[in-house]
């Protein structure tokens, strides 16, 4: 088990089933973050469904915290979506993602979309959910890519609904720090791992606390609602 890391704070692989608390809800049967970070003092900077999969960052530092869930900051965060159908076959479909769609009576912010080729896929080489997702022989399915600046409840769950394409899997597999550099990734962590930042990643944490929400985008209009879900 790595040892905890200066700094305290984590790049978490968040399986599916694993709540995005340390403590288990009564009577779920979800697991908890508790099973598999034996580090204390760290906590969640945004969440992700218990039925979603993905990149989860942790930090004990409050400030930094504040500042990766403010919706003012609009940080983008990258989900690979696998839905029932041929989204691909629907370039109206995507249109409306990408334009924004009602969800429980509220338009969603502008979002970026795109079709993830198979070569793309295979070479990402993404371990299998388990337990693996429901198939049904005469229903395709296909993989998108969706980039939100705000995250509300299952946001994306329901967007894919709203345009007729049931999320079956959901993976975050990338977060924007809006500072120019690329994105923190899930890059070289399989379900259920954790790291701590690099010096340089740790680097532009700190920076990120010095930036202004004019410096780092704004998610356009204020609060959207709990910044860093989504999923």
């Amino acid at each position: 088990m790595p040892a905890a890391p200066e700094g305290r704070t984590l790049l978490f692989h968040k399986p599916y089933g694993v709540l995005s608390q340390f403590t288990p809800e009564p009577g779920s049967s979800w697991q908890c973050l508790a099973s598999f970070i034996p580090v204390p003092g760290v906590y969640a900077a945004g969440r992700l469904d218990a039925d979603s999969e993905g990149l989860l960052l942790l930090t004990g530092d409050g400030q930094l915290q504040r500042r990766l869930t403010d919706p003012a900051h609009g940080h983008w965060r990258r989900y690979w979506v696998q839905v029932e159908g041929n989204i691909a076959a629907d370039p109206q479909a995507l249109e409306r993602l990408a334009e924004g769609v009602s969800v429980q009576g509220r338009r969603t912010l502008p979002a970026r979309t795109r079709i993830l080729p198979a070569e793309e896929l295979e070479a990402a080489t993404i371990p299998e959910r388990d337990p693996p997702i429901r198939r049904r022989r005469a229903i395709p399915t296909s993989w998108l890519q969706l980039e939100l600046r705000e995250g509300r409840n299952r946001q994306v769950r329901r967007m894919t609904a709203a345009v007729g394409y049931p999320t079956l899997r959901l993976l975050r597999v990338a977060i924007d720090l809006m500072d120019g550099q690329p994105p923190l990734s899930l890059e070289g962590l399989a379900p259920g791992q954790w790291r701590a930042p690099s010096a340089a990643e740790q680097q532009r944490l700190d920076g990120l606390k010095r930036l202004s929400p004019g410096r780092g985008g704004r998610a356009g209009g204020g609060k959207s609602g709990r910044a860093g879900g989504g999923g």
